[in-house]
């Protein structure tokens, strides 16, 4: 097991290292930099101005300088200063993380109640109508936009009840009862899109172990329908749901700009595009290396989630 978890380390440590790189050299390919959009409204520009901007901001330094200087402040937890607004980068990316974290950790949790179960039910009623009904109801919900769902939410709410909910962002610790109603309807329609993939995948494994002998065997001694498909033939199947489980956790880490815009919920997403547009470097770069770090350690989880519910995983790796 040690040599597994060891294994599987450093590989995450080496894919951070190869999209540290890549994340670098993507940010330097966009034309211009802080200093062109700064400037460029002004008309002339005296280019020593522009140019004692330059390596007062550290840009006018090889592309190799930039990156170790770069990687090492990132290894030492400086992010260094935001180009923008002239402050360390921390200072803007750290109250943004945990909005982005609670959003996509409750739009999860709404997936995983509503696709589990519903695959499940509908791989145990294969061909009646019950599971033609879940079915075209994980189509629906893989065939609409979060974003476009929110905004309909937002619509009936405010045409049936005419309450809508704060577009200002409300912090847990003054009104916990305004924070919970302003992240529950995102989370419900991000939640619901996941939950229609889950629930395919959930249905296409559980269908595949239900026709298992070992299946078969619990049936014929008698066993109830409760122990055979939750605890035997659920377990069973728990690799794949667990996989897409941890992909989609990722992808909403990263994926919820749009979302937060319809929302006006100011996490790291929807910050990251102000970002990419003012050619923030050190905001860009942190966000985005923020995002690679939680999906290699989604992967780095679901592979040892692996080798703790299948022992044969653990072994053969």
């Amino acid at each position: 097991m040690r040599g597994y978890i060891l294994q599987r380390l450093g590989i995450a440590v080496l894919t951070l290292l190869g999209m540290s790189v890549l994340i670098f050299a993507l940010m330097r390919l966009a034309p211009g930099d802080i200093t062109d959009i700064i400037f460029e409204s002004a008309g002339y520009v005296d280019p020593a101005d522009k140019q004692r901007l330059r390596v007062e901001l550290g840009i006018d330094q090889p592309i190799p300088v930039q990156y170790a200087r770069w990687l090492s402040d990132l290894a030492r937890g400086d992010l260094g200063k935001s180009y923008r607004y002239d402050v360390p980068a921390w200072q803007i990316v750290k109250p943004r993380i945990p909005i982005t974290l609670e959003l996509a950790a409750m739009a999860l949790l709404v997936s995983v109640l509503l696709g589990v179960p519903t695959g499940v039910i509908s791989a145990v009623r294969q061909d009646g109508p019950l599971d033609y009904v879940l079915r075209v109801f994980s189509l629906a919900g893989l065939s609409m936009p979060s974003f476009w769902l929110g905004m309909v939410i937002i619509l009936v709410l405010v045409q049936s009840t005419g309450w809508i909910p704060s577009m200002t962002y409300v912090s847990p610790f003054e009104n916990w009862r305004g924070h919970l109603l302003q992240f529950l309807l995102p989370a419900m329609a991000v939640g619901y899109r996941s939950s229609a993939l889950l629930m395919r995948i959930t249905r296409s494994a559980m269908l595949e172990v239900l026709r298992e002998d070992y299946i078969r065997t619990a049936w014929a001694k008698g066993q109830g329908a409760a122990a055979v498909v939750w605890r035997h033939a659920l377990k069973n199947a728990s690799l794949p749901i667990v996989t897409v489980i941890g992909i989609e956790f990722a992808f909403l880490i990263g994926g919820l700009i749009v979302t937060e815009t319809v929302f006006n919920i100011p996490g790291v997403a929807r910050y990251l595009v102000e970002a990419i547009q003012w050619r923030d470097y050190p905001i860009v770069q942190n966000l985005v290396m923020f995002i690679a770090i939680v999906v290699v350690l989604m992967n780095l989880a679901v592979d040892l989630l692996y080798a703790w519910l299948d022992p044969r995983v653990r072994y053969g790796g």
